[in-house]
């Protein structure tokens, strides 16, 4: 947590969730309920086929849909392409796969002669993995958990809850130690990054767009393309009427350019390769120079190779200025940047982690804290907070003449929101805070996961 000067709002950081743990802790008995409620939706997303009935698994750019795929031992998944170059669906560590399908095509994928277990499928086509066609097969009988097949008895879906009941308990003790040890991942995003201040003035930033090894959730680590090492980005925050420049530094494989979507900047600045600018190539820098107009709330991310670069992790938050703040709001006591994603690399996530790695917010009645959702994904994402009412006061950086209440902010690709959130002391406790397509927030076993996080009020 940082505070540049007494006027100034804080902004997200490790800090500003770490303090209150023993009342936090004890609160977490919440949690668990929130865990059942969104656990009981697991019967209405069951993919097992029935006996030897096919499992349906589409391919497109670049997913697998769905990403956990349950099929019983000896069954066949159907594969239809439905994107619009080839692919096809192999089980990595076997020779398992189908042949190569062009859109529009289907095949058979046997599962003929392979054990009970957890397997990972992918597409063989150089580069697809890599850019998020990659999910798990589970074979049978989960690996710590456990999903009935439709039509199962009164028994197994009761021995199926219990293994599940487990394994969500181990998350959620891997969540809360967060709040006595910090962070269960290596890595944290959305670092407020200092600029060197130039002798006539200028606030000059510097990114480098660089391949690191990130760890999304405990015990998964992916190679993120980041700037500066982060996913998202660091966090640049100007104020209005500041001249600003960003240097980037490209030390990629791949030539890359930035974009400050939703930023008002000058044409020569807008950073679309061979439109705008020519591509920035690995090794070489680019300065994008401009006088901040605002209030605004942008995303900073690639324009180059952006369906790859950007779901890998090539995004980041920079925010101008302040939003004007409704009566009886005053001050913000938290500012934090919320960003979304749900493909490549990182996957779904919030701030480049996936739940039980995402970072609980804790806030105490009275407070008020600014949450700027910024969805860099390719899917929509209704972002619900149980039991608090957000007030939506802005729509991509505009003010809005008419703030309104909302329990769920449903956020389209590219969009921003920016809520407050403001608890009582009558709403302490411990919050689900989660997209509501369920999909994105847990797995067929009822297990959270993906774009689930909480927030938390310490009485």
């Amino acid at each position: 947590m940082i505070r540049a000067n007494q006027g100034d709002r804080e902004v997200f950081g490790l800090g500003a969730w770490l303090f209150g743990l023993l009342a936090v802790v004890l609160a977490f008995g919440a949690l668990a309920v929130a865990g059942n409620a969104l656990s009981n939706s697991k019967d209405a997303k069951k993919v097992a086929a029935v006996g030897g009935a096919a499992v349906k698994v589409a391919l497109s750019e670049f997913k697998i849909e769905p990403a956990m795929v349950n099929a019983p031992a000896g069954a066949s998944i159907a594969v239809t392409n439905t994107g619009s170059v080839e692919h096809n669906l192999a089980i990595k560590g076997t020779d398992a796969k189908t042949a190569m399908l062009k859109p529009g095509e289907s095949g058979t994928l046997s599962l003929d002669g392979l054990k009970d277990g957890a397997y990972t499928v992918y597409c063989q086509v150089s580069g697809h993995e890599g850019a998020g066609m990659k999910a798990t097969l589970m074979i049978g009988t989960r690996s710590g958990g456990s999903a009935a097949a439709p039509g199962a008895s009164d028994a197994a879906l009761t021995a199926a809850d219990a293994a599940n009941s487990k394994n969500m308990a181990a998350q959620l003790t891997q969540y809360v130690d967060q709040l006595k040890k910090g962070p269960n991942t290596k890595g944290v995003g959305n670092q407020p990054l200092a600029p060197t201040i130039l002798p006539d003035g200028t606030k000059q930033f510097g990114l480098t767009a660089k391949i690191v090894d990130w760890e999304v959730e405990p015990g998964k680590t992916v190679k993120a393309w980041t700037y500066n090492g982060q996913v998202p980005g660091p966090l640049i925050k100007v104020a209005i009427g500041d001249h600003v420049q960003i240097v980037l530094k490209n030390e990629l494989p791949q030539s890359t350019a930035l974009h400050l979507h939703g930023i008002r900047l000058p044409n020569a600045m807008d950073g679309v390769p061979y439109v705008t600018q020519d591509a920035i190539k690995p090794g070489a820098s680019f300065t994008y120079d401009f006088v901040a107009k605002g209030p605004a709330v942008g995303m900073y991310h690639s324009h180059d190779y952006a369906l790859t670069q950007v779901s890998d992790g090539l995004a980041g938050a920079i925010i101008i200025g302040d939003q004007p703040l409704p009566s009886g709001y005053a001050p913000v006591t938290q500012e934090i940047p919320m960003m979304l994603n749900d493909a490549g690399a990182i996957g779904f996530s919030l701030n480049g982690k996936s739940f039980p790695a995402t970072a609980p917010v804790v806030a105490r009645p009275g407070d008020t804290v600014e949450v700027h959702y910024m969805n860099e994904g390719q899917q929509i994402h209704p972002m619900h907070l149980h039991g608090i009412p957000q007030l939506v006061i802005a729509k991509d950086g505009n003010p809005l003449a008419q703030p309104y209440l909302a329990d769920t902010v449903n956020v389209a690709p590219g969009e921003r929101f920016t809520v407050l959130i403001k608890p009582t002391a009558d709403e302490a406790g411990v919050w689900a805070w989660h997209c509501h397509i369920l999909s994105h927030a847990e797995h067929e076993d009822g297990m959270m996961y993906g774009m689930v996080t909480t927030f938390i009020v310490q009485a």
